[in-house]
């Protein structure tokens, strides 16, 4: 019927105006809603947009907007709209399915009788872009210019916004509430927390060792999570003393504790009661300090491998999702101006820049910290740079104003770094919310967990053999690729992903595709459904370069932190009566200081340190443990229940 749509557009709008495209000399509309048009006037003559949020900022309408740009990705945004309904129904709210307009995208419509904070709208869009990539987050994002074409209101390319499902009624009628739309998000957040990848940003990466050959998770220590704590102090000798010493152990683990930090507390704390004795029948009996050393030793490397595979935050420690918060909106702001800053990364050192920033984002957010610490070599492994472009990389983004160096390196430990010029992070204040809009449960923690796959994805898809230098196709294009997905994506788009010009971005996807790695069609350029990145690895004859620097940067860890032992070891004062050190392997439950997993250092006749034997020791022994990986040892701690 002839002036429906704007009567409805009339109907639902939170204020009395509507945005309005504008027009090219030709007439043409574009897509640019440039204009105002009061709703009591008389319908546009070209497209027109319904605002979501009233002129208090507080949204009235939700409309999730599911791009299809191409042909291909109509499916992908009706898959989206079915999820979205789905997760709409289970709240309680009422959907209205919209056909946006011939491309087959899709507008998921949702209205409220309660309004609803600009905040967690944000929130509830950036999750749902998580579950629903098709989402464009831009109407829900801004609570003073987001708008959206309301159903029948006609596309610049022709046609309508056509109503698939749902009654029109339930828009201009509204039923929701902000209590709905919270339950909207927690259901969210349980979804993006779910989604969570349980594996490191290298999973062919072995977790690093400290001074004394144990696994450790590289971090700044916290406090021991509350059920660790309590089970710490809990009688472990008079119930299950195994189970008590497992609580303690991932507690310790994910508060980035080291071996040592717990064998200094066996003597003294109940709950590890299982260290000190075991079972007899119905007694317990006391353990030799070689058994004790050697049980708690398996146990702790079992919880620390436990505690980086599980996809679940160990403890309740109930402020965690207040600073998984905080960390995730430091984040997101610091990417968003990396973002803007495209230019920044494309040339010179600029795409390695933006690998290591993007791994001091992911380091920061496991770590809940803004200041975390991070050596070359670690940050080189996981940008999949070299260790010189890392620390030239450090310095260049540090007189830029990205990050900021909170703690020079010292002995074993790496330089602090901080990301962004302010190195406070603050709790985002309530200062929009009433007392009606608390913060729904779990966001702060999904925040964190889509931010930390999003970036891990990325990262792990730019650092391929493919993409280091020489014969590889360099850290530019690892970007680009990092960049594209299953679904085609035009020039245009990949241009603004990437920050380079259209022309040198399509050089660059052309090398993509000659490689072998991208495939171009007439709605653009997408990956193949399967990997074919170690493929053209090998035809350039890059394949196993990560692999070998890895190792050789391992090996060089080793003999530094031998070194640094041995350093300890001659400042520390004797004691009368002590004997010589232990030997290799021969850790006492708490060694002393100066003590080392691979023993004294090597000494030349003449007294001085032997760097070629002590080299030659760690890569002996490295390659022992390979071959005792790949043939001897199942992995002992995925199926065995502590004893």
């Amino acid at each position: 019927m002839p002036g429906a749509p704007w009567r409805l557009t009339a109907a639902l709008s939170p204020r009395p105006v509507v945005r309005v495209a504008g027009v090219d000399a030709y007439g043409h509309a574009l897509n640019a809603y440039s204009g105002h048009r009061r709703v009591d006037g008389e319908e546009p003559g070209q497209p027109w947009a319904v605002y979501l949020a009233g002129a208090d900022r507080r949204f009235r309408l939700l409309c999730f907007d599911l791009d299809a740009k191409t042909a291909g990705r109509a499916a992908a945004a009706a898959r989206d709209a079915d999820v979205l309904c789905g997760l709409l129904h289970d709240v309680g709210l009422d959907a209205v399915v919209c056909e946006s307009g011939p491309t087959g995208g899709r507008h998921v419509w949702t209205a409220l009788a309660e309004s609803v904070d600009a905040e967690t709208v944000a929130t509830l869009a950036r999750l749902a872009r998580h579950v629903c990539p098709s989402l464009d987050l831009s109407p829900l994002s801004n609570a003073v210019t987001g708008c959206v074409r309301p159903p029948g209101a006609p596309h610049r390319a022709g046609g309508r916004s056509t109503v698939l499902s749902g009654a029109l009624d339930a828009l201009t009628n509204p039923t929701g509430t902000a209590e709905q739309v919270r339950r909207l998000v927690e259901a969210l957040a349980q979804l993006v927390d779910d989604a969570e990848p349980a594996h490191d940003l290298d999973p062919h990466r072995p977790l690093p060792l400290d001074e004394h050959a144990r696994l450790y998770l590289p971090g700044p220590r916290r406090e021991l999570p509350a059920v660790s704590a309590a089970a710490l102090r809990e009688d472990a000798a008079s119930g299950d003393a195994s189970a008590v010493l497992w609580r303690v152990l991932i507690g310790a683990a994910a508060a980035r504790w080291h071996h040592a930090d717990v064998a200094a507390l066996v003597e003294d704390s109940p709950g590890l009661e299982h260290v000190r004795t075991y079972r007899d029948r119905g007694d317990r009996r006391p353990r030799s300090r070689v058994d004790a050393a050697r049980v708690l030793r398996r146990q702790w490397d079992k919880a620390v491998k436990h505690v980086a595979s599980a996809p679940r935050q160990i403890g309740d420690d109930p402020t965690f999702d207040a600073r998984a918060d905080a960390i995730a909106a430091h984040v997101r702001g610091v990417q968003a101006r990396a973002d803007a800053s495209a230019g920044r990364w494309t040339t010179g050192g600029g795409p390695a820049d933006r690998r290591v920033l993007d791994v001091l984002c992911i380091l920061a957010l496991q770590a809940l910290s803004g200041a975390v610490e991070a050596d070359t070599r670690r940050l080189a492994l996981l940008a999949g740079v070299g260790r010189e472009t890392a620390r030239t990389a450090l310095l260049r983004l540090s007189a830029d104003g990205w990050i900021a160096q909170a703690q020079e390196a010292a002995g074993p430990h790496g330089a602090h770094w901080t990301i962004s010029p302010d190195p406070v992070i603050h709790t985002p204040a309530d200062t929009g919310r009433s007392q009606a809009d608390p913060r729904p449960a779990g966001a702060g923690a999904a925040e964190r967990s889509a931010l930390l796959a999003t970036l891990t994805t990325r990262a792990g898809d730019a650092t391929h053999d493919l993409f280091t230098l020489g014969p590889g196709l360099g850290h530019h294009a690892g970007n680009t690729y990092a960049r594209t997905t299953t679904e085609p994506q035009d020039l245009d788009e990949l241009a603004a992903l990437t920050g380079d010009s259209p022309e040198s971005t399509a050089r660059t996807l052309d090398r993509l595709v000659s490689a072998g790695v991208l495939v171009r069609s007439r709605q653009g350029w997408r990956r193949h459904r399967t990997d074919h990145r170690t493929a053209a690895a090998r035809r350039l004859d890059v394949d196993g370069r990560l692999d070998e620097r890895a190792r050789r940067y391992r090996i060089e860890r080793e003999l530094w932190a031998w070194w640094q032992a041995e350093e300890a070891w001659m400042r520390a004062p004797r004691r009368p009566g002590a004997k010589h050190r232990p030997g290799r392997g021969q850790l006492a439950l708490l060694p002393d200081a100066g003590t080392h997993a691979y023993g004294p250092h090597p000494r030349r006749a003449d007294g001085r340190l032997d760097w070629h034997e002590a080299r030659r020791i760690v890569e002996q022994e490295r390659q022992g443990q390979a071959h005792r990986r790949r043939v001897d040892e199942p992995d002992p701690w995925s199926a065995e229940r502590i004893a």
